[in-house]
């Protein structure tokens, strides 16, 4: 594990209002300590690792497959980008992981599994405000690809290059770009410490959210090279034929939970 006692000590005086807890500001390279720390609780605890990431291989895989079949394959890009959006929710296990490696205890299937059900109710509700936003998402991306390919919709075998490599799709691209970073950055602001907290903590899905938005408020420039960094690994591990996300779910996953701690104080 990564100690983060020292760097806590150092950090400006933490900012707070009268209902949230104290928000601590970091330096804009600590992400980075994130991922280290990530990497540590993955190497303490391989087979839950490895096994969300497995998880996550084999049903974008099924997903996938089926989107093929049922000859809707313009989904598969839409739904792959949704699949940032609901990453905060499938990682709780991953957080409880980190959370009983902090405490000295040792992870369990059966532990992780149970984790749900702490604060279910605050957690299912934050699950649909992500849902929310993913349903919001996949509507803009059927307007814009409507939009842009109505006459003549791209094959599957031709998906990736009519889309990625053609010319005339640079605006198509451009303008998904625009309001998908729209809707990403809404989401990521809500999300990014929100579902964390409440894991670790008796709260309401109100304040948690509220917290996740004064934490980006208060270290815009760390929030923002964090939010590449869990881009750049989502899409590395998307663009490998999803093999990769078995890796960057679990590393992503356990860095979120350092994340959380480093920058929300403990409750008054």
């Amino acid at each position: 594990m990564v100690d983060m006692t020292s760097f806590r000590g150092s950090v400006q005086k933490p900012q707070s209002t009268a209902f949230l807890p104290p928000i601590h500001a970091v330096e804009n390279d600590r992400p980075w300590v994130w991922l280290a720390a990530g990497w540590r609780d993955m190497m303490a605890a391989p087979l839950i690792s490895f096994g969300f990431g497995a998880l996550a291989v084999i049903s974008s895989f099924i997903l996938v497959a089926g989107l093929a079949m049922q000859g809707m394959e313009y989904l598969i890009l839409p739904l792959a980008a949704g699949f940032m959006l609901l990453g905060p929710l499938f990682a709780v296990g991953l957080y409880e992981t980190s959370r009983l490696l902090e405490q000295g205890e040792r992870p369990t299937l059966m532990k992780v599994a149970l984790a749900y059900r702490r604060n279910g109710v605050q957690i299912s509700g934050i699950g649909l405000v992500l849902m929310m936003a993913v349903l919001a998402w996949i509507r803009v991306a059927f307007l814009i690809f409507a939009l842009f390919f109505s006459s003549e919709p791209p094959a599957f075998d031709q998906l990736v290059d009519r889309i990625f490599f053609s010319v005339e799709t640079i605006p198509f691209l451009l303008t998904g770009t625009m309001f998908g970073a729209v809707i990403a950055a809404g989401v990521f602001s809500i999300a990014v410490v929100s579902i964390p907290m409440l894991l670790d903590r008796d709260t309401d899905v109100f304040t948690a959210m509220a917290t996740s938005i004064a934490v980006v408020r208060e270290n815009i420039r760390p929030m923002i090279v964090w939010a590449f960094l869990v881009a750049l690994f989502t899409s590395a591990g998307m663009v490998t034929g999803f093999v990769g996300l078995g890796l960057a779910l679990p590393l992503i996953g356990h860095a979120s939970w350092h994340c959380y701690r480093d920058l929300v104080g403990r409750a008054r």
